[in-house]
């Protein structure tokens, strides 16, 4: 005869597990969660994507430059350059000069000036992207308003006409 300690369990017949605990299945929705969420974030913008942030990023640098042009009294010209733009006259690293996208381009008005007036005349410029399947963003002012951000439909080749 089997002699067992207090409490043993070694007299009584073990249940076989049916189905899993709370604790397994939050385990198994958390890595799927965790999963879905790496694909999700490792996924890239598509290219319209990426232009309309450009085009928003570019009204809120212009309208800074517009600022700063009728606060220091001087003439701020921002124009397009080979690696990306220049706001000329305010101190060289007072704004960003660069594209955030290297595949954005300018397809319509490279040069706008800011001020120091406070109202300027009628300004646009177009962005596009090198991409395929791209549309063309415009950031434009009225010259009274602050620049705001417009669709301007399928980017066109830079040179041709609208």
């Amino acid at each position: 005869m089997r002699i067992s300690a207090a409490g043993s369990k070694a007299l009584f017949p073990t249940l076989r597990q049916l189905g899993f605990t709370l604790l397994e299945l939050l385990v198994v929705v958390s890595i799927i969660a965790m999963a879905s969420a790496s694909v999700a974030f490792s996924m890239r913008d598509s290219a319209d994507t990426q232009i309309e942030r450009e085009a928003q990023r570019l009204a809120a640098l212009l309208e800074s430059g517009r600022a700063q042009s009728r606060t220091r009294g001087v003439a701020v010209v921002w124009h397009v350059t080979a690696r990306g733009f220049l706001f000329e006259g305010l101190p060289p690293g007072t704004l960003p000069s660069n594209w955030l996208d290297q595949s954005t381009t300018v397809t319509r008005g490279t040069r706008l000036e800011l001020g120091p007036d406070p109202i300027v005349a009628a300004q646009s410029v177009t962005l596009g992207s090198s991409r395929q399947g791209a549309v063309a963003w415009r950031v434009v002012t009225d010259g009274l308003r602050p620049f705001s951000v417009q669709l301007a439909g399928p980017a066109s080749p830079a040179g041709a006409a609208p």
